[in-house]
């Protein structure tokens, strides 16, 4: 057995006192003459074996109580683990947990300055030769090699608050990663242990390695947090209005009354709003602004909401263009439909190629492909229009329905996009529209009962495969296909079963087809996210970018600069960080003196939510595997240099039995002192 505070075994003196009272308490018996007479009257008759056994016991316990009262301050322990060798020396790694989480308080205060206090201690329990792995949240280089109790002290000054959050098998798999060799190995993870640092799995350890969760507990806090935000405006454009919906969580048990909510955009306010969140509840708020110049905005949305402030805020980014690059591809009998549709607003560039000469050099610039009465579309022509859909691009295809079938039928296939059946000249009218759709569903004010539908004097119909992703924008009877929207790569096919010439229908005189292609147009293009998460969102995306010879693009931001990594794929380019963005904030990508886009990254919501695992919790995750669970308000943990050993405190039992002969202590005294009493 071994003690977490062997001083207080100096008070085991204090055992003398009830010896020294028992040997002096003699009791003197006076001498009392009397006559016969005197015999008749109450004498009391002391027996004196059975005084002597009285006082013997209570003696006895008194001792026993003095001794198991300082043991208790004294904090035993028996050892856990008996099959440590003394002869080896110790590889230690101890996590200290720096989530945002980790700046909550209790009554020693902030938890991180705690699990630093009580890494200390477990590091004062080893020898001189011993090693130590410090791991943090942010998993950094340096902290993958051994240090010497010096260097780990030194290196635990510096841990900061992090923005990254790990779970527990990720933490393990780190620490049994760096605990190699023939050493006696022990790995503490020192943590408030949250909800979200839970493994989905069973958590997997190597039985050599001694694992022990050492749980701090936090004073419960409430909280809400700027959950997520996104936009109703599909496409942005100069002066126009804009919609952008904020979501914000209660995380508390308590309903957050009259949250002010603020949106800043280039440093000025656009809106402002008070949000009622019922206790545990999302609500939902959407703030309306317009007046936007062309180029990069930077936005705010934030709240106010004490002690837990980190997450009050998400910035986002998105860019304004002064126009927008649309490319008609066209057959011979295209009509000019296109080129009259989208030149009467000077927001859209067209762009027109015969279907002889395509420049395939710039698909990722345009945001939006028209496809418009080809007759003999080309192998070539369907590869480069799958690249640019798997980049997220957005493509219209209206046939020529006097082309071959065979070869447009090798044309949809090669983009996985239904075969056709046949050529069907039967009139017809188109007969159900999805108003609900995302391309009309802001377009009419009012439905009238009986809407006027596009008419088609001919039209191709398909082979429809179930399985495709398919979307039924306009349908003609017997749910025959007529315009539909097709999910291809991270892109959409929008096909119609008719083209834009009279002799088809009149698809492109009937006022649909204005706001449906205005709304494909505004809808497409190759948007990026408004803004990513720090350490779980490592690669960007940006429109191609092509570097000249000895050229490279450099990430800037306030006292950070670095050159990221870039690669090519699907007609865009994937910018990647490795893990270097560590604060929350806007991100210039700059090619030499100009920028190509502005980015913005936000903390983790996972450390919002400040409920944590209990250790019945901790216990059940942990299973069989080797592992100790430790509450540091309640229990202790020592280890022993040379011994090696992981032990569990015995002070309440000491304690127990402290009270146990206090309280034969005085049942002895009661009942034990009836002397027998004669005539």
């Amino acid at each position: 057995m071994n003690f977490l505070y062997p001083g207080f075994l100096f008070a085991l003196l204090a055992v003398a006192i009830p010896v020294i009272i028992h040997l002096f308490n003699f009791r003197k018996f006076k001498k009392v003459y009397f006559s016969n007479v005197q015999l008749l009257k109450e004498v009391e008759q002391q027996n004196s074996s059975r005084e002597k056994l009285r006082n013997l016991l209570i003696l006895l316990c008194r001792i026993l109580a003095i001794i198991f009262l300082v043991l208790a301050f004294a904090q035993p322990y028996i050892p856990s683990n008996d099959k440590k060798t003394s002869t080896l020396s110790n590889a230690v790694s101890i996590y200290i947990d720096n989530s945002y989480s980790m700046e909550a308080i209790n009554k020693d205060g902030n938890l991180l300055d705690e699990a630093k206090r009580r890494a200390k201690e477990l590091v004062k329990g080893f020898g001189l030769n011993d090693r130590f792995q410090l791991l943090t949240n942010d998993f950094e280089g340096k902290h993958q090699r051994l240090l010497n109790a010096e260097e780990f002290l030194k290196a635990l000054d510096d841990v900061k608050i992090s923005a990254s959050n790990r779970n527990l098998q990720q933490i393990i798999n780190r620490q049994q990663n760096i605990l190699t060799g023939t050493v006696n190995k022990y790995a503490f993870l020192i943590s408030d242990f949250q909800k979200n640092i839970s493994a989905k799995k069973d958590l997997q350890t190597k039985p050599e390695v001694q694992f022990a969760f050492m749980k701090l507990n936090a004073a419960t806090l409430p909280n809400v947090a700027v959950d997520s935000i996104w936009t109703l405006s599909p496409n942005h454009q100069p002066g126009a209005g804009e919609k952008l919906v904020v979501q914000l969580k209660n995380y508390s048990d308590e309903d957050a009354k009259n949250i002010p909510l603020k949106l800043t955009l280039n440093n000025q306010q656009k809106g402002l709003s008070s949000v009622t969140i019922p206790a545990g509840k999302v609500k939902r708020d959407t703030l309306n602004f317009s007046g936007l110049k062309s180029g990069w905005q930077k936005g705010v949305v934030s709240i106010k909401d004490f002690p837990v402030t980190f997450d009050d805020t998400l910035s986002f980014s998105f860019k304004v263009d002064e126009n927008l690059q649309l490319l008609s591809i066209n057959g011979a009998n295209d009509g000019n439909y296109i080129k009259a549709l989208f030149a009467a607003d000077p927001y859209f560039k067209l762009t027109e190629n015969p279907e002889s000469n395509v420049n395939y050099n710039n698909f990722s610039g345009y945001g939006l492909i028209v496809l418009n009465g080809l007759k003999n579309p080309s192998s070539g022509l369907a590869q480069q229009i799958k690249t640019y859909l798997n980049a997220g691009g957005t493509v219209v295809l209206f046939p020529d329905l006097d082309a071959d079938i065979k070869n447009y039928n090798s044309f949809l296939g090669a983009l996985s996009l239904p075969q056709i059946q046949t050529l069907n000249t039967t009139q017809a009218r188109v007969d159900k529209i999805d108003l609900q759709h995302p391309i009309f569903k802001t377009v009419f004010e009012q439905v009238p009962k009986n809407l006027d539908l596009p008419e088609v004097k001919r039209y191709f119909a398909f082979v429809e495969n179930n399985s495709q992703s398919k979307e039924n924008i306009l349908q003609l009877p017997g749910n025959k296909l007529f315009f539909s929207k097709f999910n291809i790569g991270n892109g959409q096919v929008y096909l119609s079963a008719a083209g834009l010439n009279a002799q088809d229908g009149n698809l492109a005189h009937h006022p649909v087809f204005v706001p449906l292609m205005y709304r494909l147009a505004t809808s497409g293009g190759l948007d990026q996210p408004l803004y990513y998460t720090i350490g779980q969102d490592d690669a960007l995306q940006s429109k191609k970018i092509v570097l000249a010879k000895n050229q490279s693009l450099k990430l800037i931001s306030d006292h950070f600069e670095a050159i990221p990594e870039l690669r090519q794929a699907d007609g865009k380019t994937l910018i990647y960080l490795a893990d270097q963005v560590k604060t929350a904030g806007f991100y210039n990508l700059n090619q030499g003196d100009s920028t190509l886009a502005v980015y913005s990254f936000n903390n983790s919501r996972s450390e919002s939510d400040l409920h944590y695992l209990s250790k019945t919790d901790l216990e059940n995750l942990a299973g069989k595997n080797n592992l100790k669970i430790f509450d540091t308000d309640k229990d202790a943990v020592k280890l022993i240099s040379g011994e090696n050993k992981i032990g569990q405190s015995l002070w309440k039992l000491c304690l127990i039995l402290s009270l146990i002969f206090i309280a034969a202590e005085i049942l002895l005294i009661r009942f034990l002192n009836n002397p027998k009493k004669t005539i």
